[in-house]
């Protein structure tokens, strides 16, 4: 029985294709084994969204082809889709593009020993990839690829050229993975994909996320409902209202924002302005109490002046966010952004990163505080040992983690419990 090795880079979504690869190996007669020496095949799916990215992935495919000189080193997904067309690295025996991963076992049954190379014009195929999963890395949450591609063309971001345009999965594919997931004993599913709020937009020009959302909240066995990153142009009355009424969906959301300040905004090509954005924020709430709003910020992008910078931490303050994800802009050769003249001084960045991360810990605490005395409904996953307690650990709806002193095997289950202190929110 031949061994396979394999090693993930990147998004939830890459997860996705890396486990979906792994299975159609175990499916296909492999043993898959851990990323040490031994495996007759290492498979890493790299990542490209941004330079370091990039060395890591050229790192992890040097570190296969020194952990077995024999072995068979695969690289797939985005570094080698951005690389098309450039000399490949002579320690890659196979180079699989996005949209040939689900060739995976294929491809290795013609491998004779020569360099293959499935790698497409990402930019013009109109395929949806077609990759499907019985089982994943956790055993409560399944996170489920729905949707690839991206048409934004944000100046700061490679993406669109390593996936191509938006390509999304029928309704009817996905409803059948969430019914195989739930009855291996999967409790909750998170919504994932490049931009997942232009779902549906290649099959008749409308968005059909909310009809998918209400498609596997009818399956039978799923409890919770999540969404990987939306964009707020997606947040309407509309869209709101009908979540609201979902019992199964956690209100969580993750809009990504980037800047709060509209020039920089305007630069980054990002199609709203905060008034906009602030908005949508304001709808959520109307709806759900006290929803978790997440987000993520870019600090130190081309041009942004001091003033710039103020105005996009006043603006993160005032929407009050429970998590804010804060990126030091990189270069990332091959966008616009990365040619923008008045490149911010790394060490301005790195104080404006640390005046982010200073807010966001602020808000984190005070939202997680908000819950103490309040009933709320967790999905227990793991045990664990907290400061010497024997603890069982989930999350609740809104993502916040909790620690539960229960003698029985509580795995997969559902309880509501009140916090009654900080001790029991694990930070």
């Amino acid at each position: 029985m031949k061994k396979a090795a394999f090693h993930n880079l990147g998004c939830k979504v890459n997860a996705y294709e890396t486990e979906a690869m792994q299975e159609m190996l175990e499916k296909a007669g492999y043993e898959i084994v851990p990323f040490k020496e031994g495996a007759d095949v290492y498979v890493i799916n790299t990542c490209t969204v941004t330079n370091i990215a990039d060395r890591k992935s050229r790192q992890m495919l040097h570190r296969a082809r020194k952990l077995n000189p024999e072995a068979v080193v695969v690289a797939a997904g985005c570094y080698v889709q951005a690389q098309e067309g450039k000399e490949i690295d002579p320690c890659i025996d196979i180079v699989i593009g996005n949209n040939h991963k689900k060739d995976l076992v294929h491809i290795l049954e013609e491998y004779k020993k020569e360099r293959l190379v499935e790698v497409e014009d990402i930019g013009r195929t109109r395929e949806y990839e077609s990759l499907q999963l019985t089982k994943t890395g956790e055993h409560t949450r399944a996170y489920i690829k729905v949707q690839d591609g991206c048409n934004q063309f944000c100046t700061y971001c490679i993406i669109p050229y390593a996936r191509g345009r938006v390509r999304s999965r029928e309704l009817n594919d996905v409803a059948a993975e969430v019914r195989a997931l739930a009855e291996n004993g999967y409790r909750e599913v998170v919504l994932t994909g490049i931009h997942l709020s232009s779902y549906g937009i290649d099959f008749d020009g409308e968005r059909h996320l909310l009809e998918l959302i209400r498609a596997v909240h009818e399956i039978d066995g799923i409890m919770r409902i999540r969404l990987g990153s939306l964009e707020p142009g997606i947040v309407t009355e509309e869209f709101a209202k009908t979540l609201a009424s979902m019992p199964k969906f956690c209100p969580h959301f993750h809009l990504s924002l980037q800047s709060g300040c509209d020039a920089t905004l305007k630069r980054m090509n990002r199609r709203y302005t905060s008034g906009e954005y602030y908005e949508k924020c304001v709808l959520l709430r109307k709806y759900f109490d006290n929803p978790a709003l997440t987000t993520d910020v870019i600090v130190g992008f081309p041009g942004e002046t001091e003033e710039e910078f103020e105005q996009s931490l006043a603006f993160v303050d005032k929407v009050d966010f429970y998590e804010t994800h804060i990126f030091k802009y990189s270069k990332r050769a091959g966008t616009k952004a990365a040619a923008m003249p008045d490149q911010v001084d790394e060490q301005v960045k790195t104080a404006r990163s640390a005046a982010m991360l200073e807010l966001n810990e602020r808000k984190q605490k005070a939202y997680e505080a908000s819950f103490i005395g309040k009933e709320v409904e967790v999905l227990i996953e793991e045990e664990a040992v907290i400061g010497g307690r024997n603890v069982q650990t989930g999350h609740t709806k809104e993502y916040i983690k909790i620690a539960l002193e229960k003698k029985e095997n509580l795995k997969n289950c559902v309880v509501n419990l009140q916090i009654e202190n900080d001790s029991q929110i694990i930070h």
